[in-house]
């Protein structure tokens, strides 16, 4: 294995946690906060859900012998930040372990063809598109609190996606904290936490309406809008990834760490380009060792956990808030345009994006559970009926 080893598998790898962790780590800050977690438990959240991704990269990457990376449920963590207010750590557990019981069985049992047939695609994309809402008017309303910073961040953002879309949020998170280090907007850094991050476990409790409001949501973004991509893009590159037995692993891996705060684990769909494409390697037999060294960065990233938590905890809200915002924008107009994309479908995806924008709550149970409800209810309702055979 080492003698196939490149430098374009490394600097594969590097790039990849890189994108991962820049375009998404803010989100998962906003989720952790949402729930009210202490700085070590926010700390073991992100020690095991480095650790998480890079063993479930090493595991399915070396078996076999394919560039199949995994991540964390970026709209997952979304769907977190805004549904976990008020909800107890514990709670929130419970409704991690039902999610990852789902993957687990989803998994085993081959059921991922007949669950994406069961959500029409239109439907489930309005629902992430409702849940990423927020996060991309934060981008927009942080102008009132930060002017000069969310204006230079914006337009390190514009000038990106025209000259390096690849690499466009590295270099806006890099341009927020050049700003901000030069007008001294962040705290202290004698709270910058430069030790090992530790694992810290939370007894779960279980809550139907969190478990109905939280798991089953979490359970439908992560399959609809990571699992489904992360297949599409390991396919477009010329692969035939072992569908069920990675579903079966990261399940596996969700369910062991959903304790320590590693809430849902799935195939990568963003980064997953990033190592399968032939930057990584000319050889499509030997891009496997992109996914090999993603993992082991990601191990490595994650045991410095607790210092990406106290940077976060330092930088001002308006950088956080629109570094999340702006990776999400492309994720919320991809959404809405397949949400969209349909006549005949449309009434029932706006109702479902309205919906969960919305934010309302029954019964204790989250706006994104009932936009699904309503949008399948009207979707039923308004399908054109099947044709009646003609009998010779």
């Amino acid at each position: 294995m080492l003698k196939d080893l490149k430098l374009s598998h490394i600097v594969s790898g590097a790039v990849a946690v890189l994108v991962g962790y820049t375009g998404s780590v803010a989100i998962i800050f906003q989720a952790i906060e949402a729930v009210g977690a202490t700085q070590s438990q926010a700390n073991s959240w992100m020690l095991v859900l480095g650790l998480g991704m890079g063993l479930t990269s090493l595991i399915v990457s070396l078996v076999y012998r394919m560039p199949i990376l995994t991540a964390w449920s970026t709209p997952g963590a979304a769907l977190l930040a805004v549904s976990l207010n008020g909800v107890p750590l514990a709670e929130a557990v419970g409704a991690f372990l039902l999610c990852a019981v789902l993957l687990t069985l989803t998994g085993l049992t081959g059921w991922f063809a007949a669950l994406s047939r069961l959500i029409p695609d239109s439907l489930a994309s309005a629902m992430l598109a409702g849940i990423l809402f927020q996060f991309g008017l934060s981008a927009f309303t942080s102008l009132q609190s930060d002017i000069a910073l969310v204006a230079i961040m914006g337009l390190t953002f514009l000038a990106g996606r025209k000259l390096f879309p690849r690499y466009t949020i590295p270099a806006v998170l890099a341009a927020g904290v050049a700003w901000c280090t030069g007008t001294g907007a962040f705290g202290s850094l004698e709270a910058l936490d430069l030790g090992l991050a530790r694992p810290e476990f939370v007894m779960p409790a279980f809550s139907l309406p969190v478990l109905i409001g939280i798991g089953l949501p979490l359970y439908i973004v992560t399959m609809s809008s990571q699992n489904m991509p992360g297949v599409v893009a390991l396919k477009a590159c010329g692969y035939e990834p072992p569908v069920s037995a990675s579903l079966t692993v990261t399940g596996l891996a969700s369910l062991i760490l959903a304790p320590f705060g590693g809430f849902a684990f799935n195939l990568a769909a963003i980064t997953a380009a990033i190592g399968a494409g032939p930057e990584a390697d000319e050889n499509p037999k030997t891009r496997y060792l992109a996914g090999v060294m993603t993992g082991l960065f990601y191990i490595l990233v994650g045991m410095g956990g607790a210092t990406v938590i106290s940077l976060f905890l330092i930088a001002p809200k308006a950088l956080v808030a629109t570094v999340a915002g702006l990776a999400l924008l492309a994720t919320i107009g991809n959404s809405l345009s397949s949400a969209l994309a349909e006549p005949q479908g449309r009434e029932a995806a706006l109702i479902t994006f309205m919906t969960t924008v919305s934010g309302i709550s029954f019964l204790g149970i989250g706006a994104p559970f009932w936009a699904l409800v309503l949008g399948l209810a009207v979707n039923h309702w308004l399908k054109p009926p099947e044709p009646v055979p003609v009998r010779a």
